[in-house]
């Protein structure tokens, strides 16, 4: 018997800085509606998320700012770069997320892009809180402090 050719997630776009600038509370995976153009594109691997949000208008949620470069074969069937996406997310979670950015003042940053086993491309995104100056200090101490510590455990024997 042959074993099924299993597909591993592939991350296509992820936000780096999204986890020094935010303290993040929670995480929820969304699909994107996209277009053929789209999806063509992000599994070319130019896109980038590092400067988009999650926003709700109208009870959806819509990704803002993240850039998917237009493919180039595609010649006036094209999209717009920069254009909002919707979320594919149920009314349940629509609800929590906007319960949480209106009372609490959350914001909903993505934190990656990917496909999933089955080939559909997912967003993680996360209900987070802005980060004050001192608290992007002291996590960067303490990172420093945890590469150091594997130093000297290194040179330690």
């Amino acid at each position: 018997m042959a074993e099924k050719n299993e597909r591993a997630i592939k991350v296509v776009a992820e936000n780096r800085k999204a986890r020094f600038n935010y303290a993040i509370e929670d995480t929820i995976e969304a699909g994107i509606a996209l277009t053929g153009t789209e999806v063509k594109s992000i599994r070319n691997g130019k896109t980038t998320i590092a400067e988009s949000y999650a926003d709700s208008k109208d009870g959806e949620i819509w990704l803002i700012n993240a850039n998917i470069p237009e493919y180039l074969q595609a010649n006036r069937f094209n999209h717009e770069p920069k254009r909002p996406r919707k979320l594919l997310l149920h009314k349940k979670q629509i609800n929590k997320l906007m319960g949480a950015v209106d009372r609490e003042g959350m914001t909903l940053i993505p934190l990656k892009l990917y496909f999933n086993e089955r080939g559909r491309a997912k967003l993680l995104l996360a209900v987070a809180k802005g980060k004050k100056l001192h608290d992007k200090r002291e996590s960067e101490k303490k990172r420093d402090w945890s590469r150091e510590k594997g130093r000297l455990l290194r040179a330690r024997g």
